[in-house]
């Protein structure tokens, strides 16, 4: 009997999420970035492009941020999820949604 329990296996398939998300084409490693404003912008453009998204751009934008801070969990580093954090903060000003 094989052991399925690989600790490694929910990082691969919230990795294949976020590169192959069918609802946002995402810039390289855009959650790796050190600006705020720069992911906000990014995130913002790639669902304003989509075709394939199914809610408005802001809740696809946001949500596709949550997720990865969410999935990422105690692995993202203090400092990358304060500047994640910060981008949710860009992205509700980008719509207006303060």
């Amino acid at each position: 009997m094989t052991d399925n329990s690989d600790s490694s296996a929910p990082n691969k398939w919230s990795a294949k999420v976020t590169r192959e998300s069918n609802a946002l084409s995402l810039e390289k490693g855009v959650f790796t970035w050190k600006d705020p404003q720069r992911i906000a912008e990014s995130l913002r453009d790639s669902a304003e492009a989509s075709f394939r998204r199914k809610a408005e751009p802001f809740r696809s934008a946001m949500s596709m941020l949550v997720f990865y801070i969410n999935r990422a969990g105690n692995n993202l580093a203090t400092e990358q999820r304060q500047t994640l954090e910060q981008a949710k903060q860009a992205l509700r000003k980008l719509y207006g949604k303060n």
